[in-house]
């Protein structure tokens, strides 16, 4: 039985209504403010503190709070608060992020379910064959995104934020996987497929999901202002495409993505991240995406090791700020010297950044991360990041 169902019956058998702003003691503000200061140490060109952690922090903040996966997906409202709560216990990045890794194919056409272990998934393809690019496959209308099911998660989540938790808002727009979200419409073997058999529709398909997003990023910078982009390439990875593939369906689409959304009132803040093996495909993000000040550049895996610090900062510190990553595995490795270890290498090799560095994970903390893991990650960042130290 979910934690907050029975809450809600012992607090209501008292005639009491409480909601889920009353379960958390407020932020401390002491904390919340040296912590903001820290995270606009990259893009002010003030250094304060420390070099920042941001372990992707999603699902994994409703279990450190006795809630459940499903939780976070399900009460966004709930998932937002827990990671708002996680942030401060950890000493992490002081603001509050929700997100899944499908937003927006619900708009078109596939129909999205809820999994006891995962984010929320398609339920399969919509289409199957390469004509019903054109025909079954339409970007919605503006009105339809705004009343549509993504939109309404992250409402859900950024007006709980904006309404309790003002001051850790940086409301956030959503193109995650711009390649494999498109790819889930028709399914990933049969899209990989077409991008050798059918290429025009596979270029069509991903062109369609984009304008999708745009249209979202558009509705959530109507709704709260400038919004942050997040967008990554996921799927488009040295695993599955050669660099010339991963340049033609991935970074064009995310530069026409983000030129798109910024024309439309979102950004300008861009975090870019790069899910996945990108050895040698990492080049072609260099010179073909859009920059702003507020730009973060995160790659996630060389090979099956964590994307070389020195190598990412050699080739993006003056593009952005570079996000370092420890691997994501060892955060359930039950010996924190790993990752402590592994932390501390990647800052040494990248804390001097041009732009600034912040210290992360390859991907998303996983699920049931070690909090013990957790504590060695943010050590590291003391230990080996603390400006004035080096």
């Amino acid at each position: 039985m979910n934690n907050h169902y029975i809450l809600s019956i012992v607090v209501r058998g008292k005639g009491i209504s409480m909601g889920y702003e009353e379960m958390f003691p407020p932020i401390d503000k002491k904390w919340h403010s040296n912590a903001n200061k820290r995270f606009a140490s990259s893009f002010v060109d003030k250094q304060h503190d420390r070099i920042d952690v941001d372990s992707i922090i999603l699902s994994n903040a409703c279990v450190v709070c006795g809630y459940t996966i499903r939780d976070f997906y399900t009460k966004p409202d709930l998932g937002i608060a827990c990671v708002a709560w996680a942030s401060e216990m950890y000493d992490l990045l002081p603001v509050t992020h929700w997100f899944f890794s499908l937003p927006w194919i619900n708009e078109l056409g596939s129909t999205m379910q809820y999994k006891e272990t995962l984010p929320p998934i398609s339920t399969g393809p919509v289409i199957s064959e390469p004509e019903e690019v054109d025909t079954k496959i339409n970007v919605p209308d503006k009105e339809t995104i705004k009343n549509g099911w993504s939109t309404k998660q992250f409402m859900t989540a950024y007006d709980y934020v904006a309404k309790n938790l003002p001051e850790t808002l940086v409301p956030i727009s959503y193109g995650f996987d711009l390649v494999g979200a498109a790819a889930d419409l028709v399914g990933v073997e049969n899209f990989i497929m077409w991008t050798f058999t059918e290429p025009e529709a596979a270029h069509k398909l991903v062109r369609k999901y984009v304008d999708t997003s745009i249209l979202g990023a558009e509705v959530m910078a109507d709704k709260f202002g400038s919004a942050m982009l997040t967008v990554g390439s996921v799927l488009a990875n040295n695993d599955i495409f050669d660099d010339n593939a991963v340049e033609e369906y991935s970074v064009k689409s995310m530069y026409y993505y983000v030129s798109n959304c910024f024309k439309r009132g979102a950004g300008p803040q861009v975090f870019y991240h790069l899910c996945g093996n990108h050895q040698t495909d990492y080049t072609r993000f260099k010179e073909n995406l859009l920059w702003s000040p507020f730009t973060v550049m995160h790659i996630g895996y060389s090979g099956r090791n964590a994307f070389p610090a020195a190598v990412l900062k050699e080739t993006f510190q003056d593009k952005a700020t570079v996000m370092v990553s420890v691997d994501t595995k060892l955060l359930i490795d039950p010996d924190p010297s790993k990752v402590y270890n592994n932390s501390r290498d990647q800052l040494l090799a990248g804390r001097d950044a041009k732009k600034g560095c912040i210290l992360g994970t390859c991907c998303e903390c996983p699920m049931y991360t070690i909090p013990g893991q957790m504590r060695a990650l943010v050590k590291a960042a003391r230990d080996f990041g603390t400006y004035g130290t080096w």
